[in-house]
């Protein structure tokens, strides 16, 4: 596994995917709402082996920018705290938590872990599979039902994308179902400039967003 950066915003911490996370990972993903607009065509994740495949995988990345991390909530002490808090332009080193400061699932001992932030290679279009690198940077979001509504998708993808620069990434992309308007919404919020419709990645039409690094 590559070193992944925890980055942290004002509300979330995000942090490199762990095995003790599977069961979050399979709840996710086994949710049609979540999983309506993923993939081509969408499925529904069918076990908890399945989970752990996925985090396997996701630790496996071997990348100079590219990652996939877990959004966590802070608990109320740790926002309440300046210190805590960072600029999202400026990835934090891993913050320092104390377990009484971490949100907790009602009924449960875990930290409420709210969603995914992936940056990674989009796959280009093509007959050949499985689809090859199309040599493009993607930024992607999946969050948890529960943790709809609330913002907390656009605050970690600001994040980043900001990483995502400040690492020498040359563009950024983010593509979507030209159904899934949140995540439309989002792409706007963070930036991301929209470019109409492709069909240049996932052998798929896509709704295309985004953005060239300022710093060039």
């Amino acid at each position: 596994m590559n070193g992944v950066e925890n980055l942290e915003t004002e509300r979330l911490i995000l942090r490199p995917w762990e095995p003790k996370d599977a069961d979050f990972v399979l709840d996710l993903y086994s949710r049609w709402e979540v999983q309506r607009f993923i993939g081509n065509p969408p499925r529904v994740m069918a076990d908890r082996a399945e989970a752990e495949e996925r985090i396997r995988v996701w630790r496996a990345m071997d990348h100079p920018v590219h990652a996939v991390w877990v959004v966590q909530l802070k608990g109320p002490a740790q926002q309440a705290n300046p210190a805590n808090s960072t600029n999202p332009a400026q990835p934090s080193n891993p913050p320092q938590q104390t377990d009484p400061a971490q949100p907790r699932i009602p009924g449960h001992s875990k930290p409420a872990l709210a969603g995914t932030l992936l940056l990674k290679s989009i796959p280009a279009s093509g007959a050949e599979l499985p689809l090859q690198p199309s040599g493009d940077t993607e930024i992607g979001w999946h969050f948890h039902p529960d943790h709809w509504g609330k913002g907390y998708a656009t605050e970690a993808a600001a994040a980043v994308l900001a990483y995502a620069f400040n690492n020498g990434a040359p563009k950024v992309v983010a593509v979507t179902n030209p159904a899934n308007t949140a995540s439309q919404r989002v792409c706007t919020r963070i930036g991301l400039l929209h470019r109409g419709r492709t069909s240049k990645y996932y052998n798929a039409l896509c709704e295309l967003f985004e953005l060239v690094n300022p710093a060039g």
